[in-house]
């Protein structure tokens, strides 16, 4: 769960994106490893002393009437007013400009906490510099050097010490399910379909939800909570000034949310950025049903389920275990499905195998596929246990982990996909030496 959101935000070339790299640990341009999953780079979750936060990069703001300037400053205004913490980045080296002054008067209407960080200040000797921002109004002011991680620890330290303090769980024992999908897929008019209702507002306009809309109700006796999301662009097109932070809404749904529908429509068919907004919810862990919608606009004869599913399964390779539900919002055809789907997914999602048990399997998987050699090696699993659920998370004791070659542990998820079903929910498997 996150305990915050930290927007770094400040003129062009001050060093923000190396600061946002630096915090993360990792250089954003590196490439996933899983086939059809992508990161909007703006975003990265980061981690200080126990605390989770999702942090956002953001463009350059300046005075000057640069290309894209009014796109940049609508982004920056967005990323702000859905922060809890906002770490101002300044050059040391360049001093005090107009542009920071803008941006400060900016961030004082905000009324959010602020740290200024004030970034190129590489040796000692350039540490008196950081004293003139003082001018900006800001009560923390602290000399950092994004290239050589000086001073991010005490940066960090001041954002968690801002983070608000977390709310009890409101919806405590309610099953949580998050709506999400590009934009005009129909989410808003699923939500009406379950609900039964006109709850939210339906309009074939892209992007009218624009945040994330929560709806408890109850169905044959059991709590529920759906949370209908903002539609997810891909980024880069005409830089989304505001469509791209509703990205940030919708990230937060998934997290928040215990499974997800995840929305494709029927009539205009599967497009590339249907494969970003897969990806979050894949990469959070989180039991997904695919709901293939505005099934009633779809030319049918006996084998178009069939052709239909085999293109979702070739499209996202990563969702196999994902169920697909042909539906309708409109028609309601199928709608029903979806409570008993969603109950099904979260109690996979949430299931503990018994130590003995899972060993058997695991016992089982050795002897009728052993693992291939390597460089003269055999990988043997000794002993398994599952550490965690939602997502079933299991640690394999193993005489080298680096022989653990994906295509076994592929074979090894699938020999419990079997043994356990575990339909809709993805699994983690994580190999370790036994000492």
């Amino acid at each position: 769960m996150i305990d915050g959101i930290v927007a770094i935000v400040g003129r062009p070339n001050v060093g923000k994106s190396t600061i946002f790299n630096r915090i993360i640990g990792e250089r954003m341009s590196i490439v996933e490893d899983t086939p059809g999953v992508t990161r909007d780079r703006i975003y990265a979750k980061g981690n200080w002393l126990t605390k989770d936060f999702r942090l956002i990069d953001t463009g350059g703001i300046q005075l000057v009437d640069q290309p894209f300037q009014t796109e940049i400053r609508a982004q920056v205004e967005i990323a702000v007013e859905e922060a809890d913490v906002i770490v101002f980045v300044v050059s040391g080296k360049d001093g005090l400009t107009a542009d920071d002054h803008y941006i400060a008067k900016m961030l004082h209407r905000s009324d959010k906490p602020v740290i200024l960080a004030v970034n190129k200040i590489d040796d000692v000797a350039m540490a008196p510099n950081a004293y003139e921002f003082y001018a900006l109004g800001f009560d923390t002011v602290i000399p950092v050097s994004g290239a050589h991680g000086i001073g991010i620890g005490d940066v960090l330290d001041e954002v968690i010490a801002q983070f608000p303090k977390k709310k009890l769980n409101e919806y405590e024992g309610k099953i949580k399910f998050a709506i999400i999908g590009r934009p005009n897929v129909g989410k808003s008019s699923l939500v009406n379909a379950i609900l039964n209702q006109e709850r939210v507002i339906v309009s074939e306009i892209e992007g009218t939800t624009r945040d994330a809309i929560d709806s408890p109700f109850t169905r044959d006796g059991k709590d529920y909570v759906v949370i209908d999301t903002a539609g997810i662009r891909k980024r880069g097109k005409v830089y989304e000034n505001i469509e791209k932070y509703s990205v940030l809404r919708a990230l937060s749904a998934i997290e928040r949310a215990d499974v997800i529908l995840f929305v494709l429509d029927g009539v205009s068919g599967i497009r590339e950025q249907d494969k970003h907004v897969a990806g979050y919810a894949h990469e959070a862990g989180k039991p997904i049903v695919i709901v293939y919608n505005k099934w009633d606009g779809v030319e049918k004869d006996e084998s178009t389920i069939n052709r239909v599913t085999e293109e979702i399964r070739k499209q996202f390779i990563y969702l196999s275990y994902a169920p697909i539900l042909f539906v309708s919002a409109l028609t309601k055809q199928r709608v029903h499905q979806i409570i008993p789907m969603i109950e099904r997914l979260y109690d996979y999602s949430n299931l503990r195998i018994q130590t003995s048990i899972l060993n058997e399997v695991i016992l089982d998987a050795q002897l009728f596929t052993p693992p291939p050699t390597h460089n003269g090696q055999r990988l043997k699993i000794m002993y398994a246990s599952q550490v965690a659920v939602a997502p079933p998370t299991f640690i394999l004791f193993v005489n080298d982990p680096t022989l653990m070659h994906f295509s076994y542990r592929r074979y090894i998820e699938n020999r419990l996909r079997e043994a356990f079903v575990f339909e809709g929910t993805p699994i983690h498997i994580i190999a370790r030496a036994k000492e």
